[in-house]
């Protein structure tokens, strides 16, 4: 149930016409039902009830504040990979307490940043990065909370661009090197080793790889606890798919029963890094159609939200399920639902079926709640997209529409000119 249905021939968010959005903030606009951000979050954290557990919810997946904020409320914490989402995360009201911060490439002002805020550990991916830590934490007279980001080499099975746990991807530590690591980090005086993450890729539809990565990560515990390193937290990272068009990935009770039986023995605090499954049903994008044109070979169907709003299709050939919001009895075509924007590779959906669209007719990009707005850009200077919150039968815009003056922010005139 992710709480976007017709009501008639009406596309509503909740109890919201999903038209009265469109008319009243303009489009293109994001629209988030509150009702499935709050169910799947639970629906998640609930599934591991069993065991003690931290859900840090993936930034990166969609981080505007007012739904940071919701699911601080409910005791969620936030995984992050950068001193902006940090900044994000804090002035949600996330606690510093319940954030873990990956990547591969954190910055000296980043790591000061996240020691002076308290944050719950570090996920290591290098040794230069572990001395740099090391290193930040001494002249700030503190111990760095750490964990090792280890790659398992597993194949995750999903697109090459989200993979991100076999040896040829640039995150994490070999896991035949990473007992070496760990005995190194040992031995400085500024580290205080916590934990052991892992993260094998995103939109992962099947267990199997999910299975075969914790069989490694638990021979890779017992190594260092025959070496007197005793960890307190595991973190599984993410990755758990959605359902974009005929994908039918695992509940997350089923997810948590295979991990949960995987690691019944080991008396660690379990942490996850759900992104996508927990906000890619909640949200769609609206658009309205500008124009229609008939080529010689294919329709196309131009409307005013383009690959710098969504650039999911662009960037991965991804499919999004597209609706009109109003329904119609006209005819249905083979059209490319494409932008304004000036690229071929601008488009929503190629070869799409549909039905015939006329000027300022409304279609809703679904499933777009994960790496819609955060992956957007201001490309060929267009302005981003507002967001909105549905609850109930109310709205809130939770992002104002970009306007022109926004994208010239910060811009001089060099004085030779």
């Amino acid at each position: 149930m992710h709480h976007f249905e017709y009501k008639g021939d009406e596309l509503f968010c909740e109890d919201v016409p999903v038209s009265r959005i469109a008319s009243e903030t303009g489009t293109p606009v994001y629209i988030y039902s509150s009702a499935t951000l709050t169910k799947h979050f639970k629906v998640f954290d609930l599934s591991f009830k069993a065991v003690p557990h931290l859900v840090c919810y993936s930034m990166k997946a969609n981080s505007n504040g007012a739904i940071l904020n919701l699911f601080s409320t409910m005791g969620g914490g936030a995984d992050i990979v950068s001193g902006g989402e940090l900044y994000r995360a804090l002035k949600a009201g996330i606690d510093p307490g319940k954030i873990v911060y990956s990547g591969v490439g954190k910055t000296s002002n980043e790591i000061d940043m996240a020691l002076d805020a308290g944050i719950l550990m570090f996920n290591v991916e290098s040794e230069q990065e572990l001395e740099k830590i090391n290193q930040r934490a001494k002249n700030l007279g503190v111990c760095a909370p750490v964990a090792l980001r280890v790659n398992p080499d597993v194949d995750p099975k999903t697109h090459p661009y989200i993979s991100t746990g076999l040896k040829k991807n640039k995150f994490g530590i070999n896991i035949e090197k990473s007992l070496k690591y760990y005995i190194h980090a040992q031995s400085m005086p500024n580290i205080n080793i916590i934990g052991l993450d892992f993260h094998i890729g995103s939109q992962l539809t099947t267990l199997s790889p999910f299975i075969d990565a914790l069989k490694k990560i638990k021979g890779l515990i017992q190594q260092l606890q025959n070496n007197g390193i005793n960890i307190q937290y595991l973190d599984i990272g993410g990755g758990l798919g959605i359902t974009y068009d005929q994908e039918k990935p695992p509940h997350p009770d089923e997810y948590a029963r295979i991990i949960v039986e995987q690691m019944k023995d080991m008396n660690l605090k379990l942490i996850f890094e759900p992104g996508r499954v927990i906000v890619g049903n909640a949200g769609i994008l609206v658009a309205s159609v500008i124009y229609t044109k008939e080529g010689d070979t294919k329709d196309f169907l131009i409307v005013d939200a383009a690959m710098n709003d969504l650039m999911r299709p662009s960037l991965y050939d991804a499919y999004h399920n597209i609706i009109p919001v109003i329904k119609n009895d006209r005819s249905i075509k083979k059209v490319d639902i494409v932008g304004p924007i000036c690229e071929s590779g601008d488009f929503l959906a190629k070869d799409r079926q549909f039905n015939s669209a006329v000027q300022g007719d409304l279609i809703a990009v679904m499933s777009a709640g994960a790496y819609g707005f955060t992956m957007s850009s201001n490309y060929n200077s267009r302005t981003r997209a507002a967001e909105v919150m549905v609850k109930g039968d109310r709205y809130h815009i939770i992002r104002q529409r970009d306007v022109y003056e926004d994208m010239i922010k910060g811009e001089s005139l060099p004085d030779w000119q």
